[in-house]
């Protein structure tokens, strides 16, 4: 399973739950990596979606422990266990966990890879991801060139798992 998010400096990816910004080429590359593939992602992330509808051309599952959700168009799952199972159908190539906050964090030792735009500016945020270049299980592997979006930084960075990890 792959990890995609966009982070800042200190790693914040929200704030109320709306990300910190919008970033056009970022979006496009999120488009780019999940079209066709499965994404896995809270509740309030799937709310937090225009008309609070699913993405389009993909599978999207939900991870909620409201037991009556039941949202046109996803699949929702209630824990990890009900989630794993559900996952055993598809190709582990083809699996996105899209956030937010509480999601990555417990679908992250289930990752081999986590596709960061990090943002070289720190915002107000309420909500992280675990820090993955302080994390000895996790390596930095690719760093694109310098992008800008007016006066801001970012890079597109691919982080591989280089030891332990749970298999789905």
């Amino acid at each position: 399973m792959k990890l995609i998010a966009a982070a800042d400096a200190k790693w914040g990816i929200g704030l109320k739950n709306e990300l910190l910004v919008r970033i056009p080429q970022d979006q496009q590359y999120f488009r780019q990596e999940t079209t066709g593939h499965v994404v896995v992602m809270g509740r309030k992330t799937l709310e937090s979606f225009p008309n609070q509808k699913p993405l389009p051309n993909r599978v999207n599952i939900v991870m909620t422990r409201q037991k009556d959700y039941a949202p046109e168009g996803v699949t929702v799952v209630h824990d990890i266990d009900e989630l794993k199972n559900v996952l055993k159908q598809y190709d582990p190539e083809d699996l996105y966990c899209i956030g937010g906050e509480q999601i990555y964090k417990l679908l992250l030792p289930l990752c081999d890879t986590a596709l960061i735009t990090r943002i070289d500016h720190v915002y107000e945020a309420d909500a992280y991801l675990p820090d993955l270049d302080h994390d000895p299980e996790w390596k930095l592997t690719m760093r694109s060139e310098e992008q800008t979006y007016f006066s801001l930084i970012y890079y597109f960075l691919t982080y591989e798992r280089i030891s332990g990890g749970e298999k789905l």
